[in-house]
């Protein structure tokens, strides 16, 4: 089978990038490839799928129609094994090769799992698939007490939901506070409280040294400050991160596990592309490149790679990695948008942790650079924006540290006429 445009991927990155093409280009033969046999989703709503507040028959990003209209083939339920460059080949787990002029590959990422000694011979659960998350529903309404690996996204989600089903929940984290990737300590502080309040045991700065099998189901050797502590539950959770989704380049010069180096194309290597949270991209700050794995910086990546790929004369190049997350817990709200540590930034400061409520504002000669909250209202997209755009906020500072939501948005208003 041969294709003109391949897609590896259905997520975020795969539907932008299947949107931009065809824009450009309505008529080359295009094919998207779904490990999957669902229909495309987002990994995001997979822990309200878990807690039930999501039902998975109405999860889609996409239906059978929206690729129809845009005469899409979609081959669900297979893998790729392997690419070869040279003869623009994909070898699919299934036996089948598909041809292709133009290659996009979207594929994610996969559940990191510690190397702790005893761990992978254990029976544990990951979130990172629609059925991961209704296999870890089905396990939770059997257990008592569950063990969570990760502090950040994905294991925090984990936690929440588990308690709310009515387990006891201690969560074990290796670096010094929660969600160590998106907040400082003081901000970390407030959530780890809101955590303890709904009886969630979090357990930072500490590392998993054993893994075994217990009568109950698992024991996990843990060491802190505090000194050594068996931990024993009958549901384990791993969380620890995530891993580009490249083994199937093992032998290609895009090989590795730090993810796919790209330019401001997208462009990876001769007729290839990589896009969203397989891709290794430069940072909209400079220094070494990054892997993203943010929601809207996937459907950015996918548009620039669609538009380069179809030829698009109206493209623009990548501008660079921002990181953005809006994170929802026990009916309170964090928003991390952008970078905290930048050389020759100023912080700004103010909220009240004791309320559970917290600000911090870095700026870099009178622009935004990054901008975190708990509890405090302002939109993360249009934040997202300002830094993009690199606006200068320094003749309205004042009015914009003591209300950044109100002067963001009249300052989009603008720039968006």
């Amino acid at each position: 089978m041969h294709s003109h445009y391949l897609i590896l991927g259905a997520s975020h990155a795969a539907l932008s990038a299947v949107a931009a093409i065809r824009m450009a280009d309505t008529d080359n033969a295009l094919t998207v490839v779904a490990k999957e046999p669902h229909l495309p989703y987002s990994p995001t709503v997979l822990p309200y799928v878990v807690s039930g507040r999501s039902d998975p028959a109405r999860i889609a990003l996409a239906d059978e129609a929206w690729f129809g209209e845009r005469k899409v083939d979609v081959l669900r339920g297979t893998g790729v094994a392997g690419v070869d460059p040279v003869l623009r080949r994909v070898r699919l787990a299934d036996g089948r090769e598909l041809f292709y002029d133009k290659l996009l590959v979207a594929t994610g990422a996969r559940p990191f799992v510690p190397p702790v000694p005893g761990l992978s011979a254990l029976p544990f659960h990951v979130l990172r698939t629609l059925d991961d998350a209704l296999a870890l529903r089905e396990a939770a309404r059997g257990a008592r007490r569950a063990l969570v690996l990760g502090a950040g996204l994905i294991g925090s989600h984990a936690a929440e939901n588990l308690a709310k089903a009515g387990l006891e929940v201690t969560v074990v984290e290796r670096e010094p506070r929660m969600l160590p990737a998106y907040f400082d300590a003081r901000a970390a502080a407030i959530i780890e409280r809101r955590f303890a309040e709904h009886g969630v045991r979090v357990l930072t700065g500490a590392t998993v040294r054993t893994a075994e099998r217990a009568a109950e189901g698992c024991r996990l050797g843990v060491e802190n400050g505090a000194g050594w502590e068996a931990l024993e539950a009958d549901l384990l959770v791993v969380g620890a991160g995530v891993v580009p989704a490249t083994d199937f380049l093992a032998g290609t010069r895009m090989d590795g596990n730090r993810g796919i180096p790209v330019d401001d194309d997208m462009a990876a290597a001769e007729g290839i592309w990589a896009a969203g949270d397989c891709a290794r991209v430069a940072s909209f700050y400079g220094g070494p490149p990054v892997v993203g794995g943010i929601l809207p910086d996937a459907v950015q990546q996918g548009r620039v790679a669609g538009q380069a790929m179809a030829g698009d004369p109206g493209r623009k190049p990548y501008a660079g990695a921002i990181p953005l997350n809006t994170y929802t817990f026990f009916g309170h709200q964090a928003v991390s948008v952008g970078v905290q540590d930048l050389p020759g930034a100023e912080t700004h400061r103010c909220g009240d942790p004791a309320a559970g409520r917290d600000l911090k504002v870095v700026t870099r000669d009178g622009r935004l650079a990054g901008i975190f909250g708990i509890d405090w209202p302002f939109d993360g997209g249009v934040m997202w924006e300002l830094i993009l755009r690199r606006v200068d906020l320094a003749p309205v500072m004042d009015r914009f540290l003591a209300d950044p939501q109100d002067t963001a948005r009249t300052l989009m208003s603008k720039l968006w006429r």
